[in-house]
């Protein structure tokens, strides 16, 4: 489980994150929602340990990610905003190499790879140098790099930014089987049709804070709106009265 509480930072003097709290819990999709610059991925970014918070804690399973980043970071899959692909390098040795990071040995990389290729569709592309592929193919890379070493909890940044419609589907069905393997899944997304085609829990953030959160179906009720789309308006509009 990921717990977040009152997390806070600062980039001089822009406040990108003023208070946070969430759980997301195994075998479950929770969906952080919001405007652009609302502060999505800089929470991300101190959950995983690339960003220091200002305030507040972040722990996965038990752990806090500031005094036990390496522990942390083992449990984590992450595929980030900053995609950081090297083209020079095939989609094969990508995933290998982050595997290397994790330490896992040669026969353990060659297994993961394997599932993995094969669970995204990446026959084709195994042995191709990363360099010209397209969006849709880079994020198959990203996803299978994110997953080699088998995370317990796996965030995904925007995973289905700028993939065409196929890909997309595709990427949804990665994200389902995830959660339906037992793993943690939390991933941002500004599009109201991707939280609501996966979430289980959505945390909605506005202006650094957590305005609402909850159910898709609870969101209706708290707002009084009929569909996820006019709750999201209401709630980022005002937090008066919605659950914290």
């Amino acid at each position: 489980m990921i717990r977040v509480h009152e997390l806070r930072k600062a980039f001089g003097e822009t406040l990108a994150v003023e208070s946070v709290s969430f759980e997301a819990p195994q075998g479950r999709i929770t969906g952080l929602l919001g405007p652009n610059g609302a502060g999505k991925t800089t929470t991300l970014r101190m959950i995983s340990t690339m960003v220091a918070p200002d305030g507040g804690s972040a722990q996965v399973d038990g752990l806090d990610v500031q005094t036990h980043r390496e522990q942390v970071r083992r449990r984590l899959g992450v595929l980030p905003d900053a995609r950081g692909l090297y083209p020079r390098l095939t989609a094969r040795e990508n995933v290998r190499y982050f595997g290397q990071l994790h330490d896992l040995d040669d026969d353990a990389i060659d297994r993961e790879i394997g599932r993995l290729f094969a669970l995204l569709d990446m026959g084709a592309l195994a042995d191709r140098r990363v360099h010209g592929f397209s969006q849709g193919e880079r994020m198959k890379v990203v996803i299978a790099r994110a997953l080699v070493h088998r995370p317990t909890h796996v965030m995904l940044d925007e995973p289905t930014n700028g993939l065409d419609v196929m890909s997309t589907r595709a990427m949804r069905d990665v994200i389902r089987g995830l959660r339906d393997e037992g793993r943690c899944v939390v991933f941002s997304s500004h599009v109201m049709q991707e939280v609501a085609a996966l979430c289980d829990e959505i945390v909605v953030i506005a202006r650094g804070r957590v305005v609402a959160q909850g159910t898709p179906e609870s969101l209706c009720e708290q707002t009084g709106k009929a569909n996820l789309e006019d709750a999201f308006v209401a709630a980022i509009g005002t937090d008066e009265g919605l659950a914290r």
